[in-house]
């Protein structure tokens, strides 16, 4: 069953289980779509809203951009679990001949290389929803603006998160060009949410006291 089908107390009885999927790649990801929901929210509050007529356009590309990326979440979510179960699958092949041996190198280092793309790009959609959540916060209904610092908060710890599921991987690329790659897009997407997180929080001390 997709993550997305199950119950809200399914879903935490699952991830508090003894199995280790769904765990921190596909919470990650779970929680950058909840602040995705978010900044969608603030989007529906302003749109139509005659009093904030002046920032409807800004606020429209907002919510669609939000949708597209909520969509891009549940997804993510559901690929981070299953990049752990082909790895796992990779690690229980048979390794009794030189053959087997030379198979299951190949298979582990291919599933490595999965196991670390899902949550990197995770963490790439994060910068997008703090970078979303901002726009929120200077463009959206103010009374909303709670929600739009809650978005962008989540985006953050969503996006520390899905770093902490790259790095865990990392060690298992054998590909050095690729594993070079993706520290370089880790280092950039944390650098862009940190710039982002710091602006809403800036505009969540003016808009709240």
């Amino acid at each position: 069953m997709k993550f997305e089908e199950m119950t809200v107390g399914a879903f935490i009885d699952e991830l508090a289980s003894n199995s280790p999927a769904p765990g921190g790649g596909s919470v990650a990801a779970l929680c950058g779509s909840l602040a995705s929901g978010l900044t969608s929210m603030v989007g529906n509050l302003t749109v139509g809203k005659e009093k904030y007529k002046d920032n409807w356009a800004a606020m429209e590309n907002v919510f669609k951009e939000s949708e597209i990326l909520r969509a891009s979440f549940v997804k993510l979510m559901n690929d981070d679990t299953e990049s752990f179960n082909v790895f796992m699958a990779a690690m229980k092949m048979p390794k009794d001949t030189d053959e087997q041996k030379a198979a299951r190198r190949a298979a582990m280092a291919e599933a490595s290389k999965t196991a670390t793309d899902v949550p990197l790009r995770t963490l790439e959609a994060c910068a997008v929803a703090a970078r979303l959540a901002c726009e929120a916060a200077s463009f959206g209904n103010p009374n909303a603006a709670s929600d739009a610092g809650s978005a962008a908060l989540l985006a953050d710890a969503a996006g520390k998160a899905a770093s902490y599921n790259v790095r865990i991987n990392l060690p298992g690329v054998k590909d050095e060009v690729f594993a070079a790659e993706c520290r370089m897009r880790m280092a950039k997407a944390l650098e862009e949410i940190a710039g982002y997180s710091a602006k809403t929080a800036a505009k969540m001390e003016e808009a709240l006291g």
